[in-house]
């Protein structure tokens, strides 16, 4: 995740937390002048806000940790020895190291390019790059609890992620096999930067200051996608989501761009999909939990600083026509099941 200054974090979690202070106490002789903007539909918001923050904090706080142990403890080198050259073999490898790799879809781009660079085929770290996101355990686990009175979107998320890797896999074989894909920058994102530095040279440390840089990013970002999330379920008018959600290109279209703009980490936008459940049809939530790891505003940006426009472009297009078109046919079939 991209580093923040420590003074903006403190100043916008001792906001986050002085709101909710007004909402429990807001309503003390001091505060009532205060504590009267959560009234009514704003307090509302902010119980369905909190509702979506306490169920996934859980599954944050696991996955900045477990990410900050692959940071500072697994190499590169290491991943890259049981990933074979010949293409079938590298994506069924790459399939299975992505599930035990707990990373964010922004974590896990630096990684797949210091992979490539070391010789890994690019359709092998690009199956890693779109499963890594959703396959990991952490990922699993959130989207299980999120969705276990529907176990088909939690399988039909797996499914459809596996097949979208091997699609895409297969299309940058054949378009970029034995080709440079990487962008050459001063600042090269895969640059071994210590997250330890003058901190001693204990690597327990060195875990644990990555485990808060890698908590309060993940924060902020769910943090604002839950609070668009709870001011749509209050303020959007039901008639217009359910007449959306009666169209399964329109809807799932719509939950696709939901997905790309909120940019949530996929450790907890089940979380966010379960929330907006209610109001879309089931390959419209398919399409939000599969499109947003893959590709979301904040990580094509990093994607842009890494590989080359051509590349993804490319990438860009395949991943939105085999998501939504996986989706579509996903909706289908668990509607006539």
């Amino acid at each position: 995740m991209i580093n923040s200054s420590p003074t903006k974090d403190t100043f916008v979690y001792g906001l986050f937390l002085f709101i909710v202070y007004l909402f429990f106490f807001g309503n003390d002789p001091p505060l009532q002048f205060i504590g009267v903007i959560f009234q009514g539909e704003w307090r509302t918001i902010f119980v369905v806000f909190l509702g979506i923050l306490l169920e996934a904090l859980p599954f944050i706080v696991i996955g900045a940790l477990m990410a900050s142990v692959i940071q500072i403890l697994i190499t590169e080198e290491i991943i890259q020895r049981f990933i074979p050259k010949r293409p079938i073999p590298a994506m069924i490898i790459a399939l299975i190291l992505s599930a035990m790799i707990p990373v964010c879809e922004c974590a896990i781009i630096p990684v797949v390019r210091r992979l490539i660079q070391k010789g890994v085929p690019v359709h092998a770290g690009i199956v890693l790059l779109i499963c890594a996101p959703i396959m990991n355990f952490v990922v699993f686990g959130s989207t299980f609890y999120a969705f276990q009175r529907q176990p088909d979107i939690f399988y039909g998320r797996i499914i459809l992620c596996v097949m979208t890797a091997l699609i895409a896999g297969t299309v940058i074989y054949v378009w970029f096999n034995n080709k440079n894909i990487l962008k050459l920058n001063k600042g090269d994102l895969t640059q071994h930067r210590s997250f330890n530095q003058n901190r001693g040279t204990s690597k327990l440390k060195g875990v644990l200051h990555h485990t808060c840089k890698e908590f309060f990013a993940v924060g902020k970002v769910f943090i604002i996608g839950a609070s668009i999330a709870s001011i749509a379920q209050v303020y959007v008018p039901q008639s217009m989501l359910i007449e959306t959600a009666k169209e399964p290109i329109k809807s799932t279209i719509m939950m696709m761009g939901i997905a790309f703009i909120l940019s949530l980490c996929s450790e907890a936008d089940a979380f966010v999909a379960a929330s907006l459940g209610h109001a879309f049809l089931p390959s419209a939530i398919l399409g939000f939990l599969v499109y947003g790891p893959i590709l979301d505003i904040k990580n094509v940006f990093l994607m842009l600083s890494s590989f080359k426009v051509r590349f993804v472009l490319l990438f860009f297009l395949v991943i939105t026509i085999t998501v939504f078109s996986l989706s579509l046919l996903a909706g289908y079939t668990i509607m006539r099941g």
